[in-house]
């Protein structure tokens, strides 16, 4: 009887465990996707049991393959074939560009079938199942933001059983347009079956983009005749090709400015009112896309030595946003002023003040205001009452490429030139003077005063351009400034430098040349950073040209090196035969011969001295190729865009 009582007992406990591990399952899906799965979509089953890679299932199917802005669309999650049946799932409209962003808004079903999730604190831009009983379809309605232009794609995790599951089913891309076009658009994206492949391991399709016909950009039009443009870089406005530009119309005390950027990746456009064209004390526009819609802000930037655009303290009330969108990455936002903006006790009136225009653009964003403007930034030319149509050209650049186009011969030319003379020609030219001076000393120290008065002038050009430290994240700064200083130092230590027979002129030399190669190798890593400076506008490939210079410059040196050995060993080869043959002599050969032994020996060039001249002509040539070379696509940055609108013309 006992042992009957242990397995009725045995038998009780197997099945309440059986029961118990069939039962977590179910509960577990009762309520629906937690708001931890909105970024991933990945639901935590069974303490992390993987997705399904077999070709999913199920299907999202959409209503229509456009919809206008602000308008519903039925969204469907069917089986495929017809009929199979889920049990849970998680639904999402995603912008197809910027797949982390999640678009629109869900409105909540009338039978209760799913409910709404707030992701990334948006309320029911998302929308998960309320029980687990098994479904063989799910419709769902979705409403389009009434501020995003662009393609969107639904993407869903479906759920069949606890442990069988597939993330990140798309639907085809559904366009969202201007809401008065959509009539012109098919209707539907619904598809007849067809039977799927056979199963096997799941790889994801990479769409392919349709190729649409560009039509011109309408906010070019009526430039320079009802409304005032103005973009980078400079000159874009009559191609139409700006990165980023404004357009401002004016109409009585209206007064609207327009924004744009040219391509994707950016994070914001913004325009600046400014009264000396340089950043600092301006009132700032800025159009920043945020959770699937454009944001309008208005800032202000701080004076020197603090630089920056900040929001603390500027009224968000005084510009209102008409108009915004966002398709491709394009950014558009359209923005109306108030007349008179006050600020910090600084008053801004767009209706009897002149200002010059400040467009900018960058990648990045920073708490309470806009990054660096790293795709570009340009102020106009001259300040104007915004209410007078007219076309505008940037600042100019002269100072910014006079500054390039120094640092360049001075580093690339003269530097080089001066160092190669003083290492590797002491004993040529001998007997051979300029003003009591041996030659070498007279071309090398031409060359060095030649690129200290070329550094100290580009140094002060670029302070006067800018007016501020670089706001870049570039060394460019930072190494062109230590470069200058000892730039400086290194003719006033020569002032002072010893007689030849002191103790300390060693040091001297040493300190000398350590210095000079020093300024020589930092001032070339300076110049490729400048290549990326987002001001210069140089292009990428003149990276190569560098390597190239380089590459020259150090087999010359390589060169000359080898036979300044081959020229000691055959001198201490000769010294050491001479003393052993004539050693006898010596001891006759008084003071008068030993001088005038040496003056002979002076006036004699060093072995391979004519070998030493004709590299040194090669070397001059190669140089000043470089070196025309670089000053070209210096002065005339963006190179490209200059060739192609002198080609146009």
């Amino acid at each position: 009887m006992f042992a009957h009582k242990r397995s009725s007992l045995a038998l009780s406990v197997v099945l309440i465990a059986v029961q118990m591990l069939s039962w977590t399952p179910t509960m577990s899906l009762r309520q629906g996707a937690p708001e931890t799965v909105c970024d991933t979509m990945l639901p935590f089953h069974g303490g992390g049991i993987p997705p399904r890679d077999s070709l999913p299932p199920f299907r999202i199917e959409t209503s229509s393959s456009v919809i206008g802005q602000g308008q519903t669309m039925r969204v469907d999650i069917v089986g495929v074939p017809p009929g199979l049946s889920f049990a849970g799932f998680v639904v999402q409209a995603r912008n197809r560009n910027s797949p982390h962003q999640i678009i629109g808004q869900f409105n909540p079903p009338s039978d209760g079938s799913a409910k709404l999730m707030n992701c990334e604190n948006s309320v029911g831009n998302s929308v998960t199942h309320t029980n687990p009983g098994p479904k063989q379809s799910v419709s769902l309605e979705w409403l389009s933001p009434v501020d995003f232009l662009g393609d969107v794609v639904f993407n869903a995790t479906v759920a069949q059983a606890y442990d069988s599951f597939w993330v990140g089913i798309p639907s085809d891309p559904v366009q969202i347009v201007r809401r008065d076009t959509t009539d012109t658009y098919p209707q539907t994206t619904r598809k007849p079956y067809v039977t799927p492949p056979p199963r096997g391991p799941y790889t994801p399709q990479t769409e392919v983009p349709q190729v649409r016909a560009t039509a011109e950009d309408p906010l070019y039009a009526d430039c320079g005749v009802s409304k005032t443009c103005f973009g980078f870089p400079d000159g874009c406005i009559a191609t139409k090709s700006c990165k980023a530009m404004s357009a401002i119309t004016v109409r009585g005390d209206v007064y609207e400015f327009e924004l744009k950027t040219g391509s994707d990746g950016a994070a914001y456009v913004a325009l600046g009112l400014s009264e000396d064209a340089k950043m600092g004390d301006d009132l700032v526009t800025e159009c920043v896309p945020q959770n699937g819609q454009v944001n309008l802000y208005s800032s202000y930037t701080a004076g020197a030595p603090n630089y920056a655009a900040n929001r603390a303290n500027v009224p968000q009330n005084k510009a209102r946003l008409l108009e915004s969108s966002v398709v491709d990455g394009i950014i558009y936002c359209k923005v109306q002023r108030d007349v008179v903006t006050q600020v910090q006790g600084k008053t801004f009136d767009l209706l009897n003040n002149n200002y010059h225009l400040l467009v900018a653009s960058g990648t990045g964003l920073k708490e309470n205001s806009v990054g660096y403007h790293d795709i570009g930034r340009l102020p106009s030319g001259s300040p104007i009452n915004l209410a007078v149509v007219q076309d505008l050209s940037g600042s100019s650049t002269l100072l910014l490429r006079l500054h390039g186009a120094f640092m360049v011969i001075a580093w690339i030319g003269t530097t080089s030139l001066g160092i190669i003379l003083a290492r590797y020609f002491k004993q040529t030219w001998v007997g051979k003077q300029i003003c009591g001076k041996d030659q070498w000393f007279v071309w090398h120290r031409a060359c060095m005063v030649t690129t200290w008065s070329l550094t100290v002038v580009a140094f002060i050009i670029i302070f006067v351009e800018i007016g501020e430290w670089s706001g870049e994240r570039n060394p460019h700064a930072i190494l062109g400034t230590i470069t200058t200083i000892i730039c400086f130092i290194q003719p006033i230590g020569a002032l002072f430098r010893p007689a030849p027979n002191s103790k300390n002129r060693p040091l001297f030399n040493w300190t000398h040349w350590l210095g000079g190669n020093l300024a020589h190798i930092l001032s070339i890593v300076t110049i490729f950073f400048a290549v990326k400076l987002t001001k210069a506008e140089l292009p990428e490939w003149m990276d190569w040209i560098l390597v190239a210079f380089v590459v020259v410059h150090v087999i010359v040196h390589l060169i000359y090196s080898i036979f300044l050995c081959m020229q000691i060993a055959g001198c201490f080869a000769d010294r050491q035969q001479t003393q052993n043959v004539n050693a006898f002599q010596m001891s006759d050969m008084g003071h008068h011969g030993m001088r005038n032994g040496h003056r002979m020996e002076r006036k004699m060039d060093a072995p391979y001295a004519g070998f030493r001249k004709g590299l040194l002509a090669a070397y001059i040539i190669c140089v000043v190729l470089f070196v025309v070379a670089l000053v070209l696509i210096v002065v005339l940055a963006p190179i490209e865009e200059t060739f192609n609108k002198l080609k146009n013309n």
